[in-house]
């Protein structure tokens, strides 16, 4: 399993996610207090969006481990967004570290990450790509089932003359369904992990899923406000929303994602909570 922050708010640095907190991410990738194995160093990967969203956010991946990557820490320390998509990666068994392996994936101006996994996601590869249109099939490059998810949110997407936040949340939630019943018909019924997280630079949403009915999904929080202290952090001001793995402070204010709930962010309203059945 892996660990993400998502961030929609006023522009911030990087580092403000990535350096800065307690619990940061890079700090998450080497010491994670909410998986059994505390390392998350099979590659990083950050995107983000210009002040004013751009058509196509950049994104800067890595195999190397994120607590080990010079170059991060440089990027963190001076770029800054209103929109900010972070990754660590544990790999899975059957899935290379590679680049193209490594998230947040990207396809037009949407931005895309995931931890956990599909279920049986060998034996359904295939019935899951033939049941994509093809600009969602010709945007997979990797081989990790999260490319894959990402691939039936894009078709859902494409179904849609526009998109806006409620159909953002009403995608995830079609293509959460979808891999459901692959699984269920092709895929004996194993239990599913799919905690992800989109965006487009303007609005979000992310999931807490799981059809596993022995246990709960990977941990999720979100924090809506102001991350640090005024004095501390005066270029931040309260209407910021972070989702994140695991809290990235130990500051009140944190709360967790319900178990197969869909958070659907906006800069222009607090974070509505929509449930993924």
């Amino acid at each position: 399993m892996c660990r993400f922050t998502l961030y929609l708010g006023p522009p911030i640095k990087l580092s403000s996610l990535l350096l800065d907190p307690a619990h940061s991410l890079i700090r998450q990738s080497s010491h994670s207090h909410e998986r059994d194995e505390p390392l998350n160093g099979d590659g990083f990967g950050v995107g983000w969006y210009t002040r004013e969203p751009a058509e196509h956010p950049a994104v800067f991946r890595s195999i190397t481990p994120a607590w080990n990557n010079r170059n991060l820490r440089n990027l963190a320390r001076v770029i800054a967004s209103s929109c900010i998509l972070a990754h660590v990666r544990a790999a899975t068994l059957w899935s290379g570290v590679n680049e193209a392996n490594c998230h947040p994936f990207r396809y037009d101006n949407y931005l895309f990450m995931h931890n956990g996994d599909i279920g049986n996601f060998m034996n359904i590869r295939r019935k899951l790509l033939d049941s994509v249109c093809d600009d969602a099939f010709n945007n997979v490059y990797g081989s990790t089932d999260s490319e894959h998810f990402f691939a039936i949110i894009i078709d859902e997407l494409l179904k849609r003359r526009s998109v806006g936040l409620i159909d953002l949340a009403e995608a995830l939630h079609s293509a959460i369904q979808r891999v459901r019943h692959l699984v269920m018909n092709h895929g004996d019924f194993h239990p599913s992990y799919l905690n992800v997280a989109i965006a487009d630079g303007h609005v979000a949403v992310a999931s807490r899923y799981t059809d596993d009915p022995h246990h709960d999904p990977e941990s999720l929080y979100y924090f809506n406000g102001q991350l640090y202290d005024q004095e501390a952090r005066d270029d931040e001001c309260p209407g910021a929303v972070l989702v994140s793995s695991e809290r990235l402070t130990n500051q009140h204010g944190w709360l967790e994602v319900p178990p197969n709930h869909i958070i659907m962010l906006d800069r222009l309203q607090p974070p509505q909570l929509m449930q993924c059945t």
